[in-house]
């Protein structure tokens, strides 16, 4: 059996290589090429490809008649798609002889759409996964053929929860292959009105807003933590960013309420806190200040702001 793979991040690289090992011929990758102005601390792709000799491409548009020829040419029994960032047109995917398929970072039909595994930890769920699908004209809308389910921590930041989700879609992969092989493709529902859709995030969206409850902020927080953007505020000119918080059992709450009243940000004891919109506290455990690492101490001069 041979494919060509649409692949990028480390779900593609490790994809990739579950392929290798299972001994499919990749012979063509598509995958794009790194954009200079965006933090690359995932794995390349491309470096796979130049390791074990396979043939990549890094074409701008992914619907160009020149693609699919390429595509064509190779007669693909399966097109794979790990992590590529663009959707691939119904035509491109007919070419393939046994089906086109993809891995998302979600319990498809749940958080369809861009960056699934922020969403769901913005959201609070307490699991996620990996899901490889069929393709189908809508984003990750076709057939389910497996999917690895991983826990999320309460503290858990999404880049931690990437990392399951990586080994999910490396598992993922690794069992649905030999039947897919086969010919034995299994092919479970994706009831969309079960699910939900989500598009992509922009850095604003990780402004702080003190006046949310404090489960949300610290979501936030998790959500947007390093190497993502992080979730900031800006006073007297300077952007504060937030980079770990942790919410306080009830006897801590209780002991700064009597101490503090309705002080918004505070020091007590040494630790850095601050008070939410529902009332409730965080603990603020580390700071960045004009996106560079900062002492909790420095956050002194913006609390007389």
């Amino acid at each position: 059996m041979n494919a060509v793979v649409f692949a990028y991040h480390d779900v593609g690289v490790r994809c990739l290589k579950v392929l290798l090992a299972r001994g499919v011929k990749v012979e063509l990758v598509v995958t794009h090429q790194d954009n200079p102005t965006e933090n690359i601390w995932f794995g390349s792709v491309a470096s796979v490809c130049r390791e074990y000799g396979i043939n990549f491409i890094t074409p701008e548009d992914p619907k160009s008649p020149s693609l699919q020829a390429q595509v064509a040419a190779v007669k693909p029994d399966f097109i794979f798609s790990f992590y590529y960032r663009h959707m691939l047109p119904v035509d491109l995917l007919a070419i393939a002889r046994h089906g086109a398929y993809n891995m998302h970072g979600s319990l498809l039909p749940k958080y369809r759409g861009r960056v699934p595994i922020n969403w769901a930890v913005l959201h609070g769920e307490t699991e996620t996964g990996a899901t490889l699908h069929e393709m189908a004209a809508k984003p990750d809308a076709g057939a389910i053929i497996a999917q690895t389910a991983v826990p999320i921590l309460p503290d858990d930041t999404a880049y931690e929860v990437f990392g399951k989700v990586v080994v999910a879609a490396e598992q993922t992969l690794w069992n649905a292959l030999p039947l897919m092989l086969a010919g034995q493709t299994p092919r479970l529902p994706n009831d969309l009105s079960q699910g939900s859709y989500f598009g992509g995030r922009k850095p604003e969206d990780g402004r702080l807003d003190w006046k949310k409850p404090a489960q949300y902020v610290h979501n936030l927080v998790r959500t947007v933590a390093p190497p993502y953007p992080g979730a900031f505020e800006e006073i007297s000119g300077d952007k504060i960013t937030v980079t770990k918080t942790r919410l306080l059992d009830e006897s801590v709450r209780t002991k700064l309420v009597r101490a503090h009243g309705a002080q918004e940000k505070f020091f007590d004891g040494g630790h850095l806190y601050a008070r939410c919109g529902d009332g409730n506290y965080l603990e603020i455990l580390s700071i960045q200040i004009n996106d560079q690492d900062a002492s909790l101490n420095n956050y002194l001069k913006y609390m007389a702001v």
